[in-house]
């Protein structure tokens, strides 16, 4: 993987997935034993924010110090993206800086274009589009919980979003099934299903997209929601409470999953909307082991991207 960039889960192998658990495994027992793993001693990231965030920057400056390197926080507006400079031109100057770059924006576009002139490797933090990082962690959550994830079913509660569509492309890689229940008008994009979809027929995953979420949640492995209104859809909120109102995370949606359901959230949650105060605070929950697990997951994409 060294040098590639990782701007959705599609961009990986099969293999590439299982590597980064691997080595996530790996580095979180060794955190956890006290042991020293600095695979980037001398390294550096810089991480470019557009978008507000508590998870992405936390996980990715800690992470870099315990793999021995250094991250920098690059607010858009304190650079000269924020006064006009091309994406192109950051990327390339940047490039001559530092040996990786993370972006946490808006419009995926701005992170295919740094990317495609970037010659040290690009990560996607967050687009509208795609939540890779977040995604490539939940279903390595779910394998720490369930084990083999062949045939394992995530039925996912809620809007059609980033979170969506990279749970969708990493399902897909893992030959996870994955059932998505949502509003007419709120599906995730017809081109991710079918990009999807093309894993898929090579992995026996089964991609749904459904109106009941009863439907969804019946006899699912892992249930699991996101946040109606996303960072800048704020005007949107009133409008969407009232299109998912029925889309909640609550116990009796649980009682028709699996017995031993596991329950997820990328967070941050909105308690009372789309998931339910009892249910991310019961025995079923791993939101905040997913929460967690951003740390390892992304200590080894680095690893795997930046090191030798």
């Amino acid at each position: 993987m060294k040098g590639k960039h990782l701007l959705s889960v599609h961009d990986l192998s099969q293999a590439e997935v299982n590597r980064i658990f691997a080595l996530a495994k790996t580095l979180k027992n060794k955190q956890r034993q006290g042991e020293e793993h600095q695979l980037l001693k001398g390294k550096t990231l810089a991480m470019i924010f557009q978008k507000a965030s508590t998870r992405t920057r936390v996980s990715f400056e800690v992470g870099m110090w315990q793999l021995g390197g250094k991250a920098l926080f690059l607010n858009a507006g304190d650079l000269q993206l924020g006064r006009g400079e091309p994406v192109k031109d950051t990327a390339r100057v940047l490039s001559r800086y530092v040996d990786g770059i993370m972006i946490r924006t808006f419009a995926h576009d701005e992170v295919v274009e740094l990317a495609r002139y970037a010659t040290v490797p690009v990560i996607n933090g967050l687009t509208d589009l795609y939540h890779p990082c977040q995604a490539l962690t939940d279903i390595f959550t779910a394998w720490e919980f369930k084990g083999e994830l062949q045939g394992k079913k995530l039925a996912y509660i809620g809007d059609g979003n980033n979170m969506a569509n990279a749970l969708l492309e990493t399902c897909a890689k893992v030959g996870m099934h994955m059932t998505v229940a949502t509003p007419p008008g709120y599906e995730p994009p017809a081109a991710v299903l079918a990009e999807a979809g093309n894993d898929a027929r090579f992995t026996g995953s089964r991609l749904e997209i459904v109106a009941d979420p009863f439907a969804a949640a019946q006899d699912a492995d892992i249930l699991y929601t996101d946040v109606w209104a996303s960072m800048g859809q704020e005007k949107e909120q009133v409008a969407r409470r009232a299109a998912f109102a029925g889309y909640q995370v609550n116990s009796e949606l649980l009682k028709v999953a699996k017995p031993d359901a596991i329950v997820m959230h990328c967070l941050p949650a909105h308690r009372g909307e789309e998931i339910t105060d009892e249910v991310m605070e019961g025995s079923q929950s791993v939101v905040f082991d997913q929460a967690e697990n951003r740390l390892h997951v992304q200590k080894a994409i680095l690893a795997l991207l930046l090191g030798n």
